[in-house]
């Protein structure tokens, strides 16, 4: 019988990992291709305090506009994706998870009456901040260096989003980045540094 040692498991929950964000884009692409040919599934978004519209806060990050819109989110989905994928299957799993629903419920709860939220930009705020609030947490110089590489390159885009703009759900993006936040405190605040070092008090 063949036992996988540690490297090689390591090797493959990354690539599980990988395979997750992958198959999440590869769905949100084939979704809009039905979207195009089938009808309106962009109506299946969030529409907030609407209980018609709870399921959107599962079915808001795989659908898109059009083309263009899918597009701009696609490419910071999967590269970021891919970053916290690189920490294992069950890693990206769980901070998606958390991003998702964190800025699903946080949009249908305070988003705008009569309106409709979809598309994968709150997923995409969640995961950059994670990104950075994991490196405060876990004080990694790895953590660090990506961490300031994911502000250099998607911090205007996340101060910009946030502010309130017409016919752009900016409350997706607020939810979604504070989710990622709670997803770094969540996963990643047991600060073992610090713990180890209280361990050892000086006398």
């Amino acid at each position: 019988m063949a036992v996988e040692t540690k490297p090689e498991r390591i090797r493959s929950d990354r690539e599980r990992g990988l395979l997750l964000v992958g198959a999440m884009s590869a769905l949100m692409w084939a979704v809009e291709v039905v979207d195009l040919a089938a009808g309106d599934l962009d109506a299946n978004g969030i529409r907030p305090r609407d209980g018609d519209g709870v399921l959107g806060i599962l079915l808001a990050p795989f659908l898109h506009g059009d083309f263009g819109h899918l597009i701009g989110n696609t490419i910071p989905f999967l590269v970021l994706g891919a970053v916290i994928a690189l920490t294992g299957f069950v890693r990206v799993a769980k901070v998606t998870a958390i991003v998702a629903i964190g800025g699903g419920v946080g949009t249908w709860l305070v988003g705008p009456g009569d309106t409709i939220h979809i598309g994968a930009s709150g997923v995409v705020f969640g995961y950059a901040t994670y990104l950075i609030a994991r490196a405060y947490y876990t004080r990694r110089m790895l953590h660090l260096g990506v961490g300031l590489l994911v502000l250099a390159m998607f911090g205007t885009t996340l101060l910009f989003g946030l502010v309130p703009t017409p016919g752009v759900s900016w409350q997706g993006h607020l939810f979604g980045a504070l989710s990622g936040i709670l997803a770094a405190r969540l996963l990643d605040g047991h600060r073992p540094e610090r713990a180890r070092g209280a361990a050892a008090p000086a006398v």
